[in-house]
């Protein structure tokens, strides 16, 4: 036993000296912006670069080193992905070495393939280099922004990556075109692009850089030096049969100092030029008025491409100018104007079934349409490290007037609605940082709206409601709407290292004056109202109140975001020939919470909750009837709306860069109160609708799953994914009160192939499964599947000849209704004169010379089966001038 504790206590003071012995050395690891590197590598060197001792920063960023010997020249050295390595002299060991690293750019691996194409990734920003994914038959930037994976491209020109909406358009950092970007995608050369950023959590205000909460995405076009030298574009002009004519001109420039794109084109081969004009982001700066009370009663569009459905004759004009007088200081100019002349011809069949009845409609009708746009928007933006101001004053005037001719069940007439739009608004945002790096902000917007509308029919229609069972010679409908609204606040920001608090005070106003009247003509052409309850002389006053706290942590791979808005609602309204004169007050808390956890370096998981009080507007509350169109007569007997809803939602975004891998999953539950319910009565040749006091809940589960992969050894990009949606809510019809159950399903493929040096394929399929049902009456159940198939095949021959032969295939089942089935294809031929810069083309488009096109839709207890008549083949012939 003596001899067991001598051996214990000499280990015990051989311990003790040791531990003297040991040296240890402390510090942190972070980047540019104060945030803590997880995991990063940490090595201890003597002077000859031997390394002593090594470990890894843990979450917090922070090191403990352990040594021994205690040399001369030793240094501390730091080095994670996507940084530059740091080293530090070690001078004293009892102090605490701090290592700050700066984002560098890194070029990942990737599997050994010739002419592979490789991603780089700089901090936030993956990098495409556009070599890489370009073909010879490709043009724009858009084109080859289609075979990157993670990036998809909608008809429409929207982008997203891996899943999420782009925020925002750059072209070297500039934002030209604001939100209308895909003037952009379309016009720019894809050889003057060197490469394309995603810039993941873009903040595009320097003063907010350092502390970083923004989860937006971006994508920023790099330009090549040789392509900022001049100005750089194309004029196109192209004629063909039966009478078509296609011309397009596009000039750009993208100096340091001076960018601009503008373009003018026109045609009348169904191609919409006012699809440049299309928003895909900005709010309505919580002025939420109606777009609009009346229409012509149209049927929509086919689920066709615009371009085999339109016929058109249209001209746009579209000039984008961005100049810098400094890095911090630029104006932006952004002006438009579209004129355009559309007809449509369709017949629309339908059904709605209730307990024991079913009403029916057939109807044919044609429509000529003319609508105009004319929008200007002036920005300056100084945006320096200490301010910001971004002041944008807007113009709107649009007009459309609309021509259409009409048959329900059997009974004709004419219509004709004219409808403008003038808004003119300015929207001021002042930030200044102040001591510490907190920031003050003051916000401002103001709008004044007029949008009179007028809608004539003739002859009168339904004359056992609208004039005592008497036949008459029409109907005027006069809506007028001036809207005056205006939104201000200030806020202070107190940012710390980690946690920012930001408290927001204001106000906002929005005046309305509804003035509405439906007089009848009589045969002998004799003008009167129709009734008094078929007018409105409204004036509502709405105002709003509010302040609210918003708490942001960031801690590393932690982020979460508080929000605590509180507001106090006032509404008056009154129209004396109604006797209305209400008002109401609600006070009212919308939290909500967000967070994000970092579960690698490329990946995350989010979530969310929300809380949302909504107040109607004066669409809920008008009590005079407005003919909305032909057949369509809606009132208001009900109490202003309000919404109690809430959301939660949950995401996971997966990214391999290396090997060029995404994948994204998407889940989302909402569930909504509401005090009010819309009540149908509906016959064979009238609709009736008014709004009623009545609560009814509503819910809605969606979900979706999205991956896109490159594949290096066949040289393609593949993608796919699948989405569903439920709602369940009530409808009100003929008194009788149902409640729905709507699902859909959509399963989606597709593959963008590089077959070998001179011939690609693409391949995209959609699948969708719509099923409408009732509880309550077995009858009404419905079902539709949808199948559509999009494939083009691309060759190149001799170097300068480039063909392309698409198809697309469409396959609708409805259960109780004929398959549909059809098939399009188009050819596409184009030379290219190198020497002489000009492409010369031919292309014919819908080889088959389909005319008709049938199509059928679902909605809870209706369904429908529209057929639209649609431009048959054409054929054109195209030359291209690029200088």
């Amino acid at each position: 036993m003596k001899k067991y504790y001598i051996i214990t206590l000499l280990f015990f003071l051989v311990g003790i000296a040791s531990a003297y012995a040991q040296k240890q050395l402390k510090g942190k690891v972070k980047d540019a912006k104060g945030a803590p590197i997880l995991s990063a590598s940490i090595n201890l060197k003597d002077v000859t670069g031997n390394i002593l001792s090594f470990t890894r920063t843990n979450d917090k960023g922070e090191y403990t080193l352990s040594f021994s010997e205690e040399n001369k020249g030793l240094t501390v050295e730091a080095t994670s992905i996507g940084y530059t390595r740091k080293a530090i002299e070690i001078t004293d060991l009892n102090k605490s070495y701090d290592l700050i690293l700066q984002e560098s750019e890194t070029t990942l691996k990737t599997v050994e393939v010739k002419n592979k194409p490789t991603l780089t990734l700089n901090g936030d920003t993956l990098n495409y280099k556009t070599s890489d994914f370009a073909d010879k038959q490709d043009r724009s930037i858009g084109d080859v922004l289609r075979k990157m994976p993670g990036i998809t491209v909608e008809e429409n020109g929207k982008v997203s990556y891996n899943g999420k909406p782009i925020s925002a358009l750059y072209i070297d950092g500039d934002n030209v075109l604001d939100d209308k970007y895909s003037i952009g995608t379309k016009s720019i050369p894809h050889g003057a692009v060197d490469k394309v950023q995603v810039i993941e959590k873009d903040q595009p205000i320097k003063m907010l850089r350092k502390n970083n909460m923004s989860e937006d995405v971006a994508l920023n076009l790099v330009i090549k030096e040789e392509a900022k030298i001049k100005v750089m574009g194309d004029i196109k002009a192209g004629a063909g049969t039966p009478n078509r004519f296609d011309g397009n001109a596009n000039a750009m420039l993208f100096k340091k100092k001076a960018k601009f794109i503008n373009n003018i084109k026109g045609n009348n081969i169904g191609v919409d030029p006012g699809i440049d004009l299309t928003s895909f982001f900005g709010g309505n700066n919580g002025n939420d008025k109606p777009s609009s009370f009346l229409s012509a009663g149209a049927a929509g569009v086919p689920t066709l491409p615009q371009k085999r459905t339109l016929f058109n004759s249209a001209g746009l004009a579209n000039l984008n100018n961005l100049y810098k007088f400094s890095e911090d200081l630029q104006i932006r100019a952004n002006i438009s104007y579209l004129y355009d002349q559309r007809d449509q011809q369709y017949s629309k069949f339908s059904e709605t079934y209730l307990s024991g009845q079913t009403i029916t409609y057939n109807e044919l009708q044609e429509n000529a349409i003319n609508p105009q746009k004319l929008q200007a928007k002036f920005n300056v933006l100084a945006n320096a490290d200490k301010y910001y101001f971004n002041d944008n004053l807007t113009v709107n005037y649009g007009t459309t007037r609309t021509n259409s001719g009409v048959v329900t069940n059997g009974i004709g007439a004419n219509q004709f609605l004219k409808q403008e739009n003038f808004d003119i608004s300015n929207e001021l945002n002042y930030r200044k940082k102040l001591k510490s790096d907190n920031t003050f902000n003051f916000y401002s917007f103001i709008s004044k709206l007029t949008q009179p509308e007028v809608l004539t029919i003739n002859p009168g229609l339904n004359e056992a409601i609208l004039n005592n069972g008497n036949p008459y010679a029409g109907l005027n409908q006069y809506v007028k709407l001036p809207t005056l609204y205006t939104n201000n606040y200030t806020s202070f920001a107190f940012v710390g290292n980690k946690f920012t608090q930001t408290y927001r005070l204001g106000f906002n106003v929005q005046q309305h004056e509804l003035n509405s009247e439906l007089y009848r003509v009589q045969n002998n052409q004799t003008t009167e109202l129709v009734s008094s309850q078929m007018t409105n002389n409204l004036d509502w006053l709405k105002t709003k109140l509010y302040t609210d706290a918003t708490y942001e942590y960031n801690f590393g791979k932690f982020k979460a975001s508080l929000g605590l808005p509180i507001s106090y609602n006032l509404i008056n309204y009154e129209d004396k020939a109604k006797d209305l004169d209400k008002s109401l007050d609600k006070f009212f808390v919308n939290p909500s919470l967000s967070v994000k956890y970092q579960t690698g370096i490329e990946n995350y998981v989010t979530a969310n909750y929300s809380f949302n009080n909504n107040l109607g507007g004066i669409d809920d509350i008008y009590r005079g009837t407005i003919l909305k169109n032909y057949r369509s007569l809606f009132a208001n007997d009900a109490p202003i709306s309000e919404r109690k809803s809430q959301n939660i939602g949950a995401a996971f975004s997966f990214r391999k860069a290396m090997q060029m891998f995404f994948f994204n999953l998407n889940a989302n539950y909402s569930t909504s109160t509401v005090n009010t319910i819309s009540s149908y009565t509906i016959s064979n040749s009238i609709q009736q609708r008014i709004v009623l006091p009545y609560v009814n809940d509503m819910n809605s589960l969606s979900f979706s799953a999205n991956a896109s992969k490159y594949l290096f050894n066949i040289r393609s990009t593949i993608n796919a994914g699948v989405g569903f949606n439920q709602s369940t809510f009530e409808q009100l019809q003929n008194n009788e009160l149902l409640p729905f159950t709507s699902q859909s399903t959509t399963y989606n493929v597709g593959l963008d192939s590089k077959i070998n040096n001179f011939i690609n394929w693409s391949y995209n399929a959609t699948y969708s499964i719509s099923t409408n049902k009732t509880s309550k009456i077995n009858a009404i159940k419905n079902n539709n599947q949808q199948l559509r198939q999009q494939s083009s095949i691309t060759a190149t021959a001799f170097k300068s000849v480039f063909m392309t032969l698409s198809a697309e295939h469409i396959f609708t089942h409805q259960s109780t209704q004929p398959d549909l089935k059809y098939i399009f294809a188009d050819f596409n031929m184009r030379y290219k004169f190198q020497k002489l810069k000009t492409d010369l083309e031919f292309g014919i488009t819908n080889l088959a010379n389909i005319k008709k096109f049938e199509a059928n839709y679902l909605s809870a207890n209706s369904f429908s089966s529209g057929t639209y008549y649609i431009p048959g083949r054409v054929a054109m012939m195209k030359a291209t001038f690029s200088f």
